[in-house]
């Protein structure tokens, strides 16, 4: 890992609870803001010395969204950090924890209200807490409340949400209250961002997303979810010959009593072509099909293309049993994240890297219907209005897992092991 000076919103992040620092005595510290600004390896760094410095043979919670996500967003950061440091640990996968000097940092994933459950019985000293909106209150507080320990302290990392978030009205809004530090970031606390960097991934990102992701800001999410869409640009011919892909996939948003959709979709270079849609409204024709004839229909759908995977929803298990009793092996769990793949799909059309065939008259439609549920968002959820969104899921199922695969970095194996 290559170090790069620091900015001074990075400085005050690495060195607010230290004796010198005019917040010393707060007990929590949310790093919150933009992508890309880099205040979770700032976030990690002072976490990992504040740590290190004030304790010996204590035990911290380091939480994720999930136990991937950990992996990717803090655990391969930290390891890389210590390496470049020299500083020998123990990670025990397996038992789900880091050894680091004398202390033990024991490794959560909070994506359900149950995960609570698996904080019982710990006496904790600190808590580092990765995207924290995203986890359930029920989860953080109890994290929060483990950490009983005389001198502990809270680090919280995360990107803005809804502004009737409960983790804004009940934390960022009353933090002289709960005697916690607020640090605002944009991408230009990052010094390792080149201006091209930073201008690229304004590029990628519009409406709702950008005053989010970029400008760092708490707004509601409102009106059309995918603004950027443009017909003139987004709509065309798309070619019909397999040869012209470097592969295909394709995308199942199931159901009986409603509809049932399938997307075929060709992939050239970082675009995505939706090629062909299947359609199948069961109120609408007065006729339910079964898993046998929906399969038959997918078979049919896809012949002549060499399709490497279908994505589907993973609570249509009784589908997906009945398309491998096909031999149709290809089948696989679609990321059924919304807000994100929503990112994800808006993200390809504000680069122009998604088009729709003229013929995809369902897609079309929805694309151009598909809002923001308002009175989700007076509870401080994002998310759309469940309404005529079948070709919606479909989308996200078939963009937003093919181009949301994590990247694989090499990591040095931790010392001590």
């Amino acid at each position: 890992m290559k170090l790069h000076p620091f900015s001074l919103r990075q400085k005050q992040l690495l060195t607010w609870w230290m004796n010198q620092s005019p917040v010393a005595d707060k007990d929590f510290v949310c790093a919150e803001g933009s992508i890309r600004s880099g205040k979770t390896l700032c976030a990690i760094d002072s976490f990992i010395n504040w740590s290190q410095t004030n304790f010996s043979n204590e035990v911290f919670i380091i939480a994720g969204v999930s136990v991937g996500a950990l992996q990717r967003n803090v655990l391969e950061p930290l390891f890389s950090l210590l390496n470049t440091k020299d500083i020998a640990y123990t990670y025990r996968r397996t038992e789900k924890y880091v050894i680091i000097g004398s202390n033990r940092y024991y490794l959560f994933g909070g994506n359900s209200e149950s995960s609570q459950d698996t904080l019982q019985g710990i006496t904790a000293a600190g808590l580092f807490a990765d995207e924290a909106p995203l986890m359930p209150r029920s989860f953080v507080e109890q994290a929060m409340a483990r950490c009983s320990v005389e001198g502990a302290k809270y680090f919280f990392t995360l990107n803005p949400a809804s502004p009737y978030h409960w983790f804004k009205t009940e934390i960022l809004d009353r933090i002289d209250e709960m005697n916690g530090v607020r640090l605002h970031f944009t991408m230009d606390d990052n010094p390792s961002l080149t201006p091209a960097t930073k201008e690229r991934y304004k590029r990628m990102f519009t409406g709702l997303f950008y005053k989010r992701y970029i400008e760092g800001l708490w707004v509601v999410a409102e009106g059309a979810i995918y603004d950027m869409f443009n017909p003139e640009t987004h709509v065309i011919d798309v070619p019909q010959n397999p040869d012209f892909y470097d592969k295909c996939i394709a995308a199942v948003d199931y159901a009986t009593s409603s509809v049932m959709t399938f997307g075929l979709y060709g992939i050239k270079d970082e675009s995505i072509y939706l090629i062909k849609e299947y359609y199948w409204d069961a109120k609408e024709q007065l006729k339910q099909k079964t898993d046998v004839e929906y399969v038959k229909d997918l078979k049919a759908f896809i012949d002549g293309w060499k399709v490497k995977h279908i994505y589907v929803d993973p609570s249509a298990s009784s589908f997906q049993a009945t398309c491998r009793y096909a031999n149709m092996h290809i089948i696989r769990n679609a990321k059924n994240d919304v807000v994100n793949g929503i990112r994800t799909v808006a993200s390809k059309l504000q680069q122009n890297k998604y088009f729709i065939d003229k013929s995809c008259t369902y897609t079309l439609k929805e694309i151009q219907s598909y809002t923001w549920d308002v009175k989700a968002q007076q509870l401080g959820e994002d998310r759309p209005v469940k309404k005529n969104d079948h070709a919606m899921d479909r989308d996200r199922y078939a963009i937003h897992t093919f181009f949301s695969k994590p990247k694989q970095t090499a990591m040095q194996k931790p010392r001590g092991f």
